[in-house]
C-alpha cells in the first residue's frame, strides 16, 4: 500500500445575522475566481486546527477571536480522487459568531472582495467541498464526518 502525506487546513466562516463571510479568491492558483470561507490556510507545524484558524482569521481579515468563539461545523477528509500527496487533505470547518474588529482584505492579492451571503442564498461559485460544510452548518447539530471524492464503497 502506498504511503502518502495529508495537507491540514482549517476554514472558518464568519457568521452575522445567519449570513456567512466569503471572500472571493484571485491570484493563488486554487480555486481562484470561487467564493470561499472567509479565512481559510494550512495548519503550521506544531499548531491545532483552532490555532490555526485564530491565526488565519488575524492574518487575513485583521480580526482577533477568541478559540473558545469557534464552533466546530466538520472535520472533512478529502481527495481529487487522483494519487497526488497534495490532494490528500484534512479539513477542519469552524464558524465563528464573536470576534473584535471590523473584517477586511489583508491579503489583497488573493482576495478580491468578501461578501455576505445567506446560507440559503450561496453563489454559484463555491467549492464544492466548501458547500458541503455551509450545508452541515445549515443543518445545525454537531460537528460532523465528512469525506469528499473518494469513490463510493
Amino acid at each position: 500500500m502506498a504511503r502518502f502525506s495529508v495537507v491540514p487546513s482549517s476554514y472558518v466562516f464568519l457568521r452575522r445575522d445567519g449570513a456567512v463571510m466569503l471572500q472571493l479568491r484571485q491570484n493563488t492558483g486554487y480555486m481562484d475566481g470561487c467564493w470561499a470561507a472567509g479565512a481559510a490556510g494550512h495548519v503550521e507545524l506544531g499548531e491545532t486546527a483552532v490555532d490555526a484558524a485564530v491565526r488565519e482569521v488575524r492574518e487575513e481579515l485583521g480580526l482577533d477571536i477568541a478559540p473558545a468563539a469557534l464552533t466546530p461545523i466538520a472535520v472533512m477528509q478529502r481527495t481529487d480522487g487522483t494519487d497526488n500527496p497534495i490532494e490528500q487533505r484534512v479539513d477542519w470547518f469552524f464558524v465563528c459568531d464573536a470576534w473584535d474588529g471590523e473584517p477586511q482584505i489583508l491579503e489583497p492579492r488573493k482576495c478580491a472582495e468578501l461578501g455576505w451571503f445567506d446560507l440559503d442564498a450561496l453563489p454559484e461559485r463555491v467549492p464544492g467541498y466548501e458547500r458541503e460544510a455551509l450545508a452541515a452548518l445549515r443543518a445545525g447539530g454537531t460537528a460532523t464526518l465528512l469525506q469528499h471524492g473518494f469513490a463510493a464503497r
